[in-house]
């Protein structure tokens, strides 16, 4: 990151370049929440206004840019784009109700183990998209209300997703910008994760679990689906289980093999891209390859691009630095204080706002706080406490994830609309618990 010392071109009307790109950047976030214009608008715009104000000239703007955050998104949603059309993800779900022999809370819990371990490996908004249509036919088919099962989804989604370098962009993005690898992720989270999904799932099964039931002709129902029918591709299956098998592989030993995340997930894709259409025709190859990138999230990823150039404006124009020095001030300079302090705020203003936004705002903050907590290496609990309380914070209420804003779009089309009230008075008290259980693992494996 740079300092204030890089603005060296006039800015627009002689202004304050600090006053300026704090308006833009307030002004940006007001008109993200409205949610009155799409957010990869917004974020653009606010980016060309930093550059042609002044605040950023066009070279620093690119600066600012985390490309490998952008690689690492764009690469595993090709790589999910193509592995879907295989029919794998509704196999699972379907496998999974098998397995308890399709009784209501036992498909809750196979249900939400499926979400939580796929979020952990994908991403949390593409497991959803997979998960949940299923999830809808077979307690349709059971005649259960399907409200618990969706609720449990939204939660399971974020909390797997929570364990791993990829399952959350926050993660991707903290894991970019400080140099974490996905085996730090797996090291420092996942026993923490796996802990606060088996109480979530213990609290949800007092709130519905012990109520769910389904008449035995229609458990039998459930019974008689047959998952290999979901198989629609065995030879793009096999092709996808390889590269997903090599590209996790890969991430796990990305410091031995000194590649950085982005290009092994985009490696990785075009590997898919190539298995998948090296026996056809050209015509077939551009079909194939054109339905691949356009089901990649572009709107997502030009916010990112809006977003990070936003960020990097009141980072140089010294903005961050000044708060990361109140916020020091305000807890005393204590790693402890200042750790807890980040983890509770992160979940609590995470559950009101995308954490997205919210975390590429924290990263360069957090990073100015490293004179006072003893170099780089002394920001590790910091980091831990953000990635947690961003990612766990999201369950907090129906706009707090993208994960559950898309749950709430199946809801509403299959005629089970989740409200937002009724979700955040169960939602927000299990999200509070959640971030009770990490501030006690983080003092006890981070600071004590």
């Amino acid at each position: 990151m740079h300092g204030q010392a890089d603005v060296l071109h006039p800015v627009l009307f002689g202004l304050n370049p600090l006053w300026l790109s704090t308006i833009l950047f307030v002004l940006t976030y007001v008109v993200v929440m409205t949610e009155r214009v799409n957010r990869a608008i917004v974020a653009l715009l606010a980016a060309g206004l930093m550059i042609i104000s002044g605040v950023l000239s066009q070279e620093e703007a690119l600066h600012g840019v985390d490309f490998n955050t952008l690689g690492l998104l764009i690469g595993m949603m090709v790589i999910v784009a193509i592995t879907r059309q295989s029919g794998v993800f509704q196999y699972l779900a379907i496998w999974s109700a098998k397995r308890v022999n399709a009784h209501p809370w036992g498909i809750l819990v196979m249900l939400c183990l499926v979400t939580a371990t796929t979020s952990a490996l994908l991403d949390n908004v593409t497991t959803v998209l997979l998960i949940v249509p299923v999830a809808l036919l077979i307690t349709e088919q059971l005649k259960v209300s399907p409200y618990p099962y969706l609720f449990s989804i939204i939660f399971s989604s974020n909390i797997g997703g929570t364990a791993t370098l990829i399952g959350d962009p926050p993660n991707i993005m903290i894991g970019s910008a400080v140099g974490l690898s996905f085996n730090d992720f797996v090291f420092n989270l996942t026993p923490v994760i796996v802990v606060i999904l088996a109480i979530t799932l213990l609290l949800i099964y007092f709130i519905w679990g012990r109520s769910l039931y389904s008449a035995p002709e229609d458990r039998q129902r459930v019974m008689a689906f047959n998952e290999r029918e979901a198989i629609t591709d065995s030879r793009l299956l096999k092709q996808c289980l390889i590269v997903i098998g090599l590209v996790v592989t890969s991430f796990a030993l990305a410091r031995q093999l000194g590649l950085e995340a982005a290009t092994i997930a985009m490696f990785g894709a075009a590997i898919l891209l190539l298995l998948q259409n090296l026996p056809q025709k050209p015509d077939d190859q551009s079909k194939n390859v054109h339905h691949a990138f356009s089901e990649v999230e572009w709107v997502t990823i030009y916010f990112f691009i809006g977003l990070f150039i936003v960020v990097h404006g009141v980072d140089v124009s010294g903005l961050l630095k000044l708060l990361g020095k109140y916020l020091v001030e305000a807890t005393g300079g204590n790693l402890h204080t200042t750790a807890f302090a980040i983890l509770w705020a992160s979940a609590l203003l995470s559950a009101m706002i995308d954490n997205i936004p919210f975390v590429a705002t924290m990263i360069p903050l957090i990073k100015s706080m490293a004179p006072t907590f003893g170099g780089p290496e002394g920001l590790m609990p910091l980091w831990w406490a953000l990635a947690l309380g961003a990612c766990l914070g999201g369950n907090g209420t129906l706009v707090g994830a993208s994960a559950n804003l898309v749950v709430a779009g199946f809801a509403e089309r299959a005629g089970q609309p989740i409200r937002f009230v009724r979700y955040t008075l169960v939602a927000f008290p299990l999200m509070l618990i959640s971030i009770a259980i990490c501030t006690i693992y983080l003092y006890w494996r981070f600071l004590k």
